[in-house]
């Protein structure tokens, strides 16, 4: 069994700022670094944590190095991907000793954890909000997948590769879309696509694969797929996910706070 915990769209900025002129986003992921730890004892070894991007709001140097200093209580091997927000550079010096990331280009990658094997794409467009997988991102998903041989796979990225109906994040979102589900519809095995930028959880599917967009803890955005609807963002964080391979895929989303109990029924 391999259990891996995805976290997504951190915004995290140095320390004393403030996104949007608002929005503390470092204390929502420092106490749901706490809520975390409590969790762990209730679902025992967790492996790995996997981050889909955006984990800083403005790619600067200081904002990995305070990102890095939040999940240092959880003491677990950390691997990431960029976001539209993130700058390749700065995230690629801060994890380079972590030996997982190319020294240049995209930052696509492949580890197996566990009975898992984990794929990282790169949908970065610096300085664009959209995301594209390009062709060399591409041929790396299939030649890897073609080493991988049907074994359970777990393939993350930033943009999420479904349309949601929320109009200002699909006009920023995947413009690869039908590529990426033409390799997959090429291999067989269980596989679960994962993804962020939504800032909610949605399930859906790509290629005939399951499809989880994460929540952010530190905002979201409402599910409101009127043309109409307000652009922006709500100041409640969502928590994050729990993917558990044991045969097949388990998905779980973990609140930012513990309600009280349990209580007998």
């Amino acid at each position: 069994m391999t259990t891996l915990l995805q976290l997504s769209d951190t915004h995290i900025v140095a320390e004393g700022e403030l996104v949007s002129g608002r929005l503390d986003t470092n204390a929502p992921l420092e106490r749901l670094i706490q809520r975390l730890q409590e969790v762990r004892e209730q679902v025992g070894t967790v492996d790995a944590v996997l981050v889909t991007g955006d984990l800083s709001e403005d790619g600067s140097p200081e904002s990995y190095d305070q990102f890095k200093r939040l999940l240092a209580p959880l003491d677990l091997p950390l691997y990431v991907i960029p976001g539209n927000h993130d700058a390749r550079a700065p995230l690629r010096a801060a994890f380079a000793a972590d030996g997982y990331l190319r020294e240049d280009g995209k930052l696509n990658w492949h580890r197996q954890i566990g009975d898992l094997h984990l794929i990282g794409l790169d949908t970065l467009v610096e300085g664009q909000g959209v995301g594209v997988l390009d062709d060399a991102t591409l041929g790396f998903l299939d030649s890897t997948l073609k080493t991988i041989g049907g074994e359970p796979t777990l393939v993350a990225l930033h943009h999420p590769p479904f349309k949601t109906g929320i109009v200002f994040m699909d006009a920023i979102g995947l413009q690869s879309t039908a590529a990426f589900g033409d390799v997959l519809r090429q291999h067989q095995g269980e596989i679960l696509v994962v993804c962020g930028h939504l800032h909610c959880m949605i399930v859906s599917s790509i290629g005939g694969v399951p499809a989880i967009s994460a929540p952010s803890p530190c905002s979201s955005f409402a599910f409101d797929t009127r043309k109409s609807a307000r652009i922006g963002f709500h100041e409640q964080g969502d928590g994050c996910l729990i993917h558990r391979w044991a045969g097949t895929f388990q998905t779980v989303r973990v609140g930012p706070v513990g309600g009280a109990g349990p209580f007998p029924f």
